[in-house]
C-alpha cells in the first residue's frame, strides 16, 4: 500500500496543552510585534486601518464577546498576509449606563436626584475608578483564545484626547446642517432614569395586569355628545392633546338607553363596548372616520387647556389606529407614544412632557407631583371617577416590557436629542 504523505495523528493529543504551547511559542519569539512590520519596509508604507467596537468595561468577557474577538482577529490577520501594516489596540468603552449602573448598585442610589445629591464630579471620579476593575481577567482571556492585539497600550473612550475627536466629527457634521435638535419617543426605564435602545427594551418581557379603561371626551358645541377612547395607560390621559380615528373606518353614533347620552365608537367594537347592544343602545347614525376630522372636545383635566389655541383637544387621523380592540378611537399624548408624537406633529399639535427624568410626574400636573408615574394610575383613574369621564374599567393581561437591569416597567418617552 503506498504511503500517504500525511503523519500519523497522535491518539494521546492533549489539545489545551498545544495552545498553550503556541502561545508560549508567540510570546517567546515577539511574534505579534514582529507581523506590525510587515509593509513597512521600501516605499510607501501599507497600512490596513481596523477599528474596534470595544467592549464596556463592566464585567468579564462573554461568549458575544470571544466570538465577535475572534472575527476581529480574523480580519486583521488576512490583511497581514496580504502585506499589509495593521496597527490595532484594544480599547475599553466607559461611557453610558453599564458603568453608571455599576456604581448606582455600590452606592445605593435609586435616582439622579441621589446623583447631585453625591455630587457629579465624585461620581464621575467613581465612574473613572471602576473601568480598569476587570481589565487582568480581559488580558488572560483574550490571549487565551489567540486573538493578536496589543492590549498594554489601550485606549479609554473617557480619555480627554477620545472624546475630543468625536466632538470634532459632530462639530463638522453640525457645520454642514446635518445635525438638528428635536424629541424622539425612545423605551425609558423610570429605574435608572435613562433611555434604552430598543434591543435592550426587547429583554425583559413579562405578562403582567395593567387597567384598561373605556373614557369619554365630551365634544364641544355638541351637547351630550361624547368620544369614546379607550387606554391601557391611564397615567398618560393628563398628558391628553388629540384623540384618534382612522379615515376609512366606519363608526357609530349610539343613544344609550339608560342615561340619554351620545357616544361615538367604531361599530365594528359595538358588541364589545357594550354586552348587550341591542337592549343598552340606539345607532342613530353610521359615519366615515374623516367626517370626525377636527371636532374639538373638552379637555379631561385642566393641566394644559390653553394649548387648544394652538390646536390640540381635536380629532385627528393616525394609521396606527385599528379595530382588534378598545373603541377604535385612540388617546394621544405624543410625549408618550412614537405613534402619538408623529400624529400629533403632522397635525400641528404641540408637546408637552410633565414627567421628569426619574419617571416622576412634575408640578405641571399638582395632584400627581413627584409620584411614579404608573403608581399613579389608581389616583388618575379614582379622580376620572369622581370627574364622571370614566365609562368602563376592566384588568388587561397582557405582554409588558421591563428595564433587564432594575425590573421596573419601562415607559415610552419623548427626550431631547440631536
Amino acid at each position: 500500500m503506498a504511503k500517504t504523505p500525511y503523519s500519523t495523528v497522535r491518539p494521546d493529543v492533549q489539545i489545551a496543552k498545544q495552545e498553550e504551547t503556541i502561545l508560549a511559542f508567540w510570546d517567546q519569539a515577539d511574534v505579534f510585534k514582529r507581523s506590525l512590520e510587515v509593509g513597512r519596509s521600501g516605499g510607501k508604507p501599507k497600512t490596513f486601518s481596523f477599528y474596534d467596537g470595544p467592549p464596556f468595561a463592566t464585567g468579564l468577557p462573554h461568549y458575544g464577546h470571544l466570538l465577535a474577538g475572534v472575527l476581529k482577529d480574523v480580519v486583521p490577520r488576512y490583511w497581514t498576509m496580504r502585506g499589509y501594516t495593521v496597527p490595532r489596540r484594544f480599547g475599553w468603552d466607559c461611557h453610558g449606563l453599564p458603568v453608571e449602573y455599576e456604581i448606582n448598585k455600590q452606592h445605593g442610589i435609586t435616582s439622579r436626584k441621589d446623583v447631585f445629591k453625591m455630587g457629579v464630579a465624585k461620581y464621575n471620579d467613581y465612574c473613572r475608578g471602576s473601568v480598569q476593575k476587570y481589565s487582568q481577567e480581559w488580558k488572560q482571556t483574550v490571549r487565551r483564545v489567540g486573538r493578536w492585539v496589543d492590549m498594554e497600550n489601550p485606549y479609554f473612550t473617557m480619555d480627554v484626547e477620545f472624546m475630543q475627536s468625536v466632538w470634532w466629527v459632530f462639530q463638522e457634521l453640525f457645520k454642514q446642517g446635518l445635525i438638528y435638535e428635536g424629541y424622539k419617543v425612545v423605551p425609558y426605564s423610570v429605574g435608572i432614569s435613562t433611555s434604552l435602545s430598543n434591543f435592550e427594551a426587547n429583554q425583559n418581557y413579562k405578562i403582567v395586569q395593567d387597567p384598561a379603561v373605556t373614557i369619554t371626551f365630551a365634544l364641544q358645541n355638541v351637547p351630550n355628545t361624547f368620544v369614546l377612547a379607550w387606554t391601557t395607560t391611564p397615567w398618560t390621559l393628563p398628558s391628553n392633546l388629540a384623540l384618534a380615528v382612522g379615515l376609512d373606518i366606519d363608526y357609530v353614533k349610539v343613544r344609550e338607553k339608560s342615561s340619554g347620552r351620545i357616544l361615538i365608537f367604531a361599530e365594528a367594537l359595538l358588541g364589545s363596548v357594550f354586552k348587550k347592544p341591542a337592549d343598552e343602545v340606539e345607532v342613530i347614525e353610521t359615519v366615515k372616520g374623516k367626517e370626525l376630522l377636527d371636532l374639538t372636545y373638552k379637555p379631561l383635566f385642566p393641566f394644559f387647556g390653553d394649548r387648544a389655541d394652538k390646536g390640540a383637544f381635536r380629532i385627528i387621523s393616525s394609521d396606527h389606529v385599528t379595530i382588534d380592540s378598545g373603541t377604535g378611537v385612540v388617546h394621544m399624548a405624543p410625549a408618550f407614544g412614537e405613534e402619538d408624537y408623529f400624529a400629533c406633529a403632522k397635525a400641528g399639535i404641540p408637546l408637552v412632557n410633565p414627567v421628569d427624568d426619574d419617571g416622576m410626574f412634575t408640578s405641571e400636573v399638582p395632584p400627581y407631583a413627584g409620584k411614579r408615574v404608573k403608581e399613579a394610575d389608581k389616583d388618575i383613574i379614582a379622580d376620572l371617577k369622581k370627574m364622571g369621564s370614566l365609562f368602563k374599567q376592566e384588568t388587561l393581561d397582557h405582554s409588558y416590557p421591563f428595564c433587564y437591569r432594575s425590573d421596573t416597567p419601562l415607559i415610552y418617552r419623548a427626550v431631547s436629542s440631536w
